[in-house]
């Protein structure tokens, strides 16, 4: 395998380009508008283009810089931090925007190998009073709190 395929800067190049075309394709049938009064497509475009520059500019620095991957798989990773994006997903219909939150960084936490509860048990707090601020009571996003109430 050519040493290009091996490093870091490229692959993370590559994934960029990807997401930032599956943005323009799936945002091309909406209208686009101008920069004045942006239609539907304006910002995915936008973003979808914006996104390809990056990737591009990380596939010239992988070519260039040609700095390897190192580690392996952690299948711990690859277990728990789907997982817990799923149990967010089934968790804000039947418990509520902080337990299934709550769920979510917690299990992103443990996916890591420097896991350490009370650090996590503080994250997960602040993070938890700091999107309830930001999305339910800043941009009055309707999702409950708490199952129930």
């Amino acid at each position: 395998m050519p040493a290009i395929f091996t490093t870091k800067d490229f692959w993370g190049g590559v994934m960029l380009i990807a997401i930032g075309a599956a943005s323009i394709v799936i945002a091309s049938d909406y209208p686009l508008g101008t920069a004045r009064r942006m239609g539907p497509g304006y910002f995915p475009i936008m973003l979808g283009v914006t996104l390809i520059l990056f990737g591009l500019f990380l596939v010239v620095q992988g070519i260039r810089k040609r700095e390897a991957i190192e580690g392996s798989w952690s299948l711990r990773a690859l277990v728990v931090l789907p997982l817990s994006l799923a149990l967010f997903g089934v968790l804000m219909d039947r418990a509520g925007f902080i337990p299934a939150l709550a769920v979510l960084i917690f299990g992103s936490a443990a996916a890591g190998t420097e896991f350490k509860i009370g650090e996590v048990a503080l994250l997960t707090l602040v993070l938890t009073i700091f999107a309830v601020v930001v999305f339910i009571w800043g941009l009055g996003l309707p999702y409950p709190l708490l199952a129930g109430f």
